[in-house]
């Protein structure tokens, strides 16, 4: 982009930004532009002033994400930050910006007395990346509970969708469109006036006593094959502990796998890899990711 962008978005866009600042895992390379807008029309005008040459990335928290150790071409736009409203709009429905962390709205969603919304409390990312993948938790899925959403596309142009034009299955969705963000959402929840924090405490307790909270990880990185649950095939295997260079298979929960503070993205990939060749081998079944890896090999 030219000069005179940068001077557009001054303070809001920056070149060669470390995408480690940016990630749970703590790595990545840099990416060739980072934005942060501050809201709807300072991100409609960016997009409109972006070459079409140039590839979007969208990011949240960065908890799903591996950015590899050669960085990303292109722009990234974080939508955490500017896109933080959550307010209630009916006795039923919430509206709630892409930005918002998943926790969130599992507390606020207790103080309204509705719910079922006390699974968000276990999904460490935001709503925007929540919706992209059907993410759930502790038995709830996002997309059960979404009646519309609002989504930007690469020109700027901003829509409203229903939840009907989404093919919705499981950590998976298929969009009626390619290229649209998600920039909000309208969900859905009973009233349930008996609602308390106590019930997000116990359910963040029992997470805290099966995974690694609070280590530098992605969250769960394989989707559980039908019938079956990636973490029992990866121990069958034998693989907890395993490590390569700074990355490791956590011993507490073995589809998390760990930054032990000097991995580089490389090792982390190299270890989802081994451990999808080790389980194909040994059972026949291949894992698939969860977690996305964009950008470039160093």
């Amino acid at each position: 982009m030219s000069g005179w962008s940068e001077s557009l978005f001054a303070g809001r866009l920056s070149r060669n930004e470390p995408m480690s600042k940016h990630t749970s895992w703590h790595v990545g390379g840099p990416a060739d532009w980072f934005f942060e807008p501050r809201d709807r029309a300072d991100l409609t005008a960016f997009l409109q002033v972006l070459p079409k040459d140039v590839p979007i990335h969208w990011v949240g928290l960065g908890s799903n994400l591996l950015v590899r150790d050669g960085g990303i071409r292109g722009a990234v736009v974080s939508m955490h930050g500017a896109f933080s409203s959550l307010e209630r709009v009916g006795e039923q429905q919430v509206r709630c910006d892409a930005g918002v962390p998943c926790a969130r709205i599992a507390r606020q969603c207790v103080r309204w007395g509705l719910g079922p919304a006390e699974f968000f409390a276990g999904i460490p990312g935001t709503l925007g990346g929540a919706l992209a993948m059907n993410a759930g938790a502790f038995g709830g899925e996002t997309w059960q509970h979404v009646a519309s959403v609002e989504v930007i596309d690469r020109s700027g142009v901003i829509r409203e969708r229903s939840a009907g034009e989404y093919r919705v299955s499981y950590r998976h969705i298929e969009a009626p469109a390619a290229g649209e963000a998600f920039l909000a959402a309208t969900l859905r929840f009973e009233l349930r006036p008996a609602s308390s924090n106590e019930t997000i405490r116990d359910l963040l307790v029992e997470r805290k006593q099966k995974q690694p909270i609070g280590e530098w990880s992605c969250g769960s990185v394989f989707i559980n094959p039908p019938g079956d649950h990636a973490a029992r095939l990866i121990e069958a295997a034998g693989l907890k502990g395993r490590r390569i260079g700074g990355a490791s298979v956590s011993m507490k929960h073995a589809n998390f796998i760990i930054n032990e503070g000097e991995a580089r993205a490389a090792d982390l990939e190299a270890l989802i890899g081994e451990v999808q060749q080790t389980v194909e081998q040994r059972f026949g079944i291949r894992l698939n990711t969860e977690v996305r890896v964009v950008g470039e090999v160093a």
